[in-house]
């Protein structure tokens, strides 16, 4: 067999030219990439008996493929919808084997063939009011962990960043003059600009003073100095939400994860009326049609309104509550302010002070 075709050249050729050189993808779709075939690796060395660098292209023809992905199912707990993202990168690098390896085309075609996985799709969760409250006031003040914790996640509840946008931001990123916004780099290399709320800018303003980072350094880092990664973040809300389930009763039946609180944001602007559009470009989705979820979501919540009033199980003595659905004369979670895009290609504001400040 020619070297140039064996399955451990094709798949470094794979990273290295196809998806680092040529496409240039993001360092999370390449992360996403690997920890795929590293897993897949791995399940072939215990059940072929070789090491990753002896396994061939016909070892991984569609039933052993299909086994790997139950697997991941059955014995990683993975969900259908990560199940998916595994076999998107495994048809991804077999149409590459299609272009570069004519002789095993017919296996390429097998692999694609395989259809995704299908699975219920449920109503998005997302926070009230009062269950926001109580987890923002969770963190411990009197620490530096505790201050650092308040500002990550009233910045997260308040802009609807997406996990890996939260942990990406720089120093450099929060910018704090009258006009206070964060910008992010979100899916597709999109660049977004957010506006920050008067406390929210007050909050960070204070936690920046304290963090005193050089503009390349991660805004939100560990003790150590590094940058959060995805299992910190989440350990950092499950330890919170362990307070906040104190105070508020509603949250023990909610999985809550650093998305849910992206959710969270698009919930509010939807209840305070704030157009489809602009909720689809303040959270950097693709489509407009992206956020039906919201609306799909709103109608659920509408409908278990009428047996029970969620926010009515927190302690009203420590956390504000308020009445579902929200009064418009309350001030939202966010500014909602019409965005358009500037010459740049960013989200851009008005540059004028909070509307909603005294």
């Amino acid at each position: 067999m020619n070297v140039a075709n064996t399955f451990p050249t094709l798949l470094e050729a794979f990273f290295m030219d196809r998806l680092v050189r040529q496409r240039q993808v993001s360092p999370h779709t390449l992360a996403s990439y690997r920890d795929t075939f590293r897993l897949l690796l791995q399940y072939a060395q215990r059940q072929l008996g070789r090491a990753p660098s002896a396994v061939t292209l016909p070892d991984l023809d569609t039933p052993f493929l299909g086994a790997f992905l139950d697997h991941l199912e059955q014995e990683r707990d993975n969900s259908a919808r990560s199940r998916n993202v595994r076999l998107a990168a495994i048809h991804s690098f077999f149409r590459y084997v299609a272009l570069h390896t004519p002789e095993h085309s017919a296996l390429a075609q097998r692999v694609l063939a395989m259809p995704s996985k299908r699975y219920p799709r449920r109503p998005i969760d997302f926070l009230t009011p009062a269950e926001v409250a109580a987890l923002l006031a969770a963190p411990n003040l009197a620490t530096w962990g505790g201050r650092r914790d308040r500002a990550l996640l009233l910045l997260a509840v308040q802009t609807g960043l997406r996990a890996s946008e939260l942990l990406g931001l720089r120093c450099q990123d929060i910018v704090l003059n009258p006009s206070a916004h964060v910008q992010c780099q979100g899916k597709g290399r999109k660049v977004r600009n957010t506006p920050l709320r008067k406390e929210t800018a007050a909050v960070l303003r204070s936690w920046m003073r304290e963090r005193q980072g050089q503009s390349s350094e991660p805004a939100f880092p560990t003790t150590s100095g590094g940058a959060l990664s995805h299992d910190g973040l989440q350990y950092l809300l499950a330890k919170h939400l362990v307070f906040a389930r104190r105070h508020c009763a509603s949250l023990s039946g909610k999985h809550v994860t650093p998305h849910v609180l992206r959710h969270t944001l698009a919930m509010d602007l939807l209840h305070h009326g704030v157009d489809r559009s602009v909720i689809a470009l303040w959270l950097g989705h693709e489509s407009v049609e992206t956020t039906s979820i919201y609306l799909q979501a709103d109608i659920a919540a509408q409908g278990s309104r009428a047996s029970k009033n969620a926010g009515r199980r927190c302690s009203r003595k420590s956390i504000p509550t308020r009445r579902s659905p929200p009064d418009l004369s309350q001030k939202p979670l966010i500014i909602p302010i019409p965005l358009r895009a500037n010459s740049r290609g960013t989200l851009g504001f008005p540059s004028h002070p909070d509307p909603n400040s005294e």
